[in-house]
């Protein structure tokens, strides 16, 4: 979605972006570097955080990029001009999404360092990396095939895309150092406090750091559009809407000031006016979802032309298939409709009686 209240929120930086290969200064110790992406959604960001480690003077990155010849060239242009001279002492992945852990296993491997990361997100990442995980392939498919998706060539697209997460995270580092909810992380100096956030990823991590008033938010709190939150086929009956909803009001405890470093869109202050903004969007997509459940008994493929007004590629359709079984099973899961699979395999949900 566009942000209808996007004028609630302040771009203290404008309209200025970091181009490719370039690191762009945030604060003291914190650049802003931005890689592209080959979805619609085109770009991610990532933060370079100076840091001290036993004794070494370098740099934590946060979030890698996907695995392309051009993303690694992006990142030796950094290492080249925007580290000081100094090493890369250590990675660190909000969640296992391809663009955040995609370049982990070289980065590590670049410079001898190691990954850090939830423990639930790492080991879901070295099970994609070796077949798929609600991305596509045959279960994929036939899950969304169960929820009404019947076009014959979407399906078959969806199962020729087997390697989709292997494609972009070939490899995942073979150790780990474990991030978990409450976490302090000491980086150059300054505290960092880990916010595990559920519904978007299994174990998804943000960073508080209080001294700065600086929340990196990974996906879990993005200015302008909203954070995809889906039911895959690995856990078929998943309520993660319900998990994300719940998560955000981890955040409403910091600084009504606090700056915002998201992974898509620019860095924002409006912390707790977007995360009402975000439940008030959940809030009518629910009720529009209740409102056709109630008219007929209704699959999610018959609701992507209610919760999404624009016309989708396959890459969107999964997206959107998996967010829209995610409003009806947080209605379902709740008792306010029922759900009934039909001679024709295809779950139908309606008002509960």
């Amino acid at each position: 979605m566009g942000n209808p209240r996007e004028s609630e929120l302040h771009y203290p930086l404008g309209e200025t972006l970091p181009a490719p290969g370039e690191a762009l200064d945030l604060a003291p110790g914190v650049r802003w570097v931005r890689m592209g992406l080959p979805f619609a959604l085109d770009h991610i960001n990532l933060w370079l955080l100076r840091d001290r480690i036993d004794g070494r003077e370098g740099w934590t990155i946060v979030d890698c990029g996907i695995a392309s010849d051009d993303t690694r060239a992006n990142w030796e242009k950094v290492f080249a001009e925007r580290l000081d001279g100094l090493p890369v002492l250590r990675v660190m992945a909000t969640h296992f999404h391809p663009d955040h852990l995609g370049l982990a296993h070289w980065l590590t491997e670049r410079w001898g360092c190691r990954l850090w990361v939830s423990a639930t997100d790492f080991n879901l990442a070295r099970l994609a990396s070796s077949s798929t995980v609600g991305m596509g392939g045959a279960s994929a498919a036939a899950f969304f095939g169960s929820h009404g998706l019947t076009d014959p060539d979407s399906l078959d697209k969806i199962r020729a895309r087997a390697d989709y997460y292997p494609k972009m995270v070939p490899v995942v580092p073979a150790a780990y150092r474990r991030l978990m909810d409450g976490t302090e992380v000491e980086i150059g100096g300054r505290s960092w406090r880990c916010i595990a956030g559920y519904g978007h990823a299994p174990e998804h991590i943000s960073l508080f750091c209080e001294e700065a008033k600086l929340l990196i938010s990974g996906d879990m709190v993005l200015p302008r559009i909203s954070t995809n939150v889906s039911v895959v086929d690995v856990e078929p009956e998943a309520d993660p809407l319900t998990l994300y909803l719940q998560s955000l009001t981890r955040y409403l405890d910091l600084p009504a000031d606090t700056l915002v470093l998201p992974s898509h869109g620019k860095p924002f202050t409006g912390l707790h006016q977007r995360i009402d903004q975000l439940r008030e969007h959940h809030d009518e997509r629910l009720a529009e979802v209740a409102a056709a459940c109630r008219t007929e008994p209704t699959h999610a493929a018959g609701l992507l032309g209610v919760l999404f007004k624009r016309k989708l590629d396959l890459h969107q359709t999964t997206f959107a298939m998996g967010e829209a079984i995610a409003h009806l099973h947080a209605l379902w899961l709740q008792g306010g409709l029922k759900r009934m699979r039909g001679d024709d395999g295809v779950y139908r949900f309606s008002a509960a009686d």
